[in-house]
């Protein structure tokens, strides 16, 4: 690969976005993000002569935001993020697409992180008329408080959503070896009444040229999971699939059967198919993937998802809500999660 190769690849993990949106990371970030890299694939930094950088524990996700905005003040420069990029790519290529998803991952973060620090507190002017409904059955400033609070938490679950979709299928996808297409540019298409292909396309969370494979993927499928319109939807899926030329995938990352996970499962397999669910989803996923960025999934996607997962929940627990000029404060009688304001 030549120099300019690697530059590119140096901006991909560096930025995104424009305007006010822009997320962009430091040199010496990346220099740190670079060093968590090598230990997660336990390759040598002397070996390849980059300075090892040590974050204050070895789980990416229990390290303070805070520890890797101190790494601005690093003296790491763009040609060695660059150089040490090469020499990573010379000992294996999938590097370059381990790093990629691991700094795609931290500027989300990164920028998640300024969104729940600058969202702003709603005013009155937005949600007053909502009083309408509820004014009355309890105290007016328990129910005035109760309003700006669930407006703020709603705005930014939102925010949430767009930020998690702008991510989450893209970084499995490209485990996969493969990426999403959307309906304008897709190479599947809707079928009429009469199965005859028309020109109008259907969006895919996967293809995987090289094996010839579209995959849909889920976390879960259960009952309630969609309306019976949606259904019909992701099960006309495979059928337009195969009749495209491709080999459907139904690929759900959740172990819990459903009846809607099963009569899904046989339509993908009745198009000639392919279906894996649970603990076989994240061992296809990570045999695709190959030796290093299964690594990737193993340290970053599986924890994460399963992590939450395992958090069992009859009923919600009780937590204070505190809003301070600096901070905003969610806590229970275990532990606290402080958001500082900017």
């Amino acid at each position: 690969m030549n120099e300019a190769f690697f530059r590119n690849l140096y901006v991909k993990c560096k930025m995104h976005g424009t305007g006010e949106a822009q997320v962009v990371i430091s040199d010496g970030e990346l220099g740190a993000l670079l060093s968590i890299a090598l230990d997660d694939l336990e390759w040598s930094h002397n070996e390849l002569k980059i300075t090892k950088i040590s974050p204050p524990c070895g789980d990416y996700y229990k390290i303070p935001m805070e520890w890797f905005d101190s790494q601005s003040n690093n003296t790491v420069q763009a040609a060695d993020i660059i150089r040490s990029l090469e020499s990573c790519f010379d000992k294996d290529n999938d590097f370059g697409l381990f790093f990629e998803n691991l700094t795609a991952l931290h500027r989300r973060r990164v920028k998640y992180r300024r969104i729940l620090s600058a969202q702003p507190m709603p005013n009155m002017d937005q949600i007053g008329p909502r009083s309408l409904l509820e004014y009355g059955q309890c105290d007016s400033d328990l129910l005035a408080n109760w309003m700006v609070w669930r407006k703020w938490i709603y705005d930014i679950d939102n925010r949430s959503a767009q930020e998690t979709g702008y991510l989450f299928e893209p970084l499995l996808a490209s485990c996969l070896g493969g990426k999403p297409v959307g309906s304008r540019n897709s190479p599947v298409k809707r079928l009429d009444a009469n199965g005859i292909p028309t020109n109008q396309g259907r969006q895919i969370d996967c293809l995987v040229p090289s094996t010839n494979r579209t995959y849909e993927l889920k976390l879960r499928v259960t009952i309630a999971a969609s309306g019976q319109g949606r259904f019909g939807e992701e099960l006309s899926f495979a059928e337009e699939s195969s009749a495209a030329g491709f080999i459907p995938v139904l690929l759900v990352l959740d172990p819990t059967p459903s009846h809607r996970l099963t009569e899904l499962s046989e339509k993908y397999l009745s198009c000639g198919g392919a279906f894996y669910h649970g603990e076989d989803a994240w061992s296809h996923m990570e045999q695709e993937a190959g030796a290093v960025v299964s690594v990737f999934i193993e340290k970053y996607i599986k924890p994460a998802i399963q992590g939450i997962e395992e958090v069992q929940i009859d009923y919600p627990k009780s937590l204070n809500l505190r809003w301070s000029d600096q901070t905003i404060e969610i806590s229970n009688e275990m532990a606290s999660y402080v958001v500082r304001r900017t």
